[in-house]
């Protein structure tokens, strides 16, 4: 018989919570990181394009 799955198993509540809560944290990061990007991306255009008048 196997012994019950301790807090490092991989299959214990503790060990599957914390897998989902740092998997949505990279996705809600990730999505902000891009965001962030786009936004400066889209801001340096405007410069030069004021620079180039």
């Amino acid at each position: 018989m196997a012994p019950p799955p301790g807090p490092y198993s991989g299959t214990s509540t503790l060990a599957l919570l914390a897998r989902a809560s740092a998997f949505s944290f990279g996705l809600v990061y990730g999505s902000f990181k891009l965001k962030y990007l786009k936004m400066k991306a889209k801001s340096q255009r405007k410069a030069e394009a004021k620079a180039h008048h």
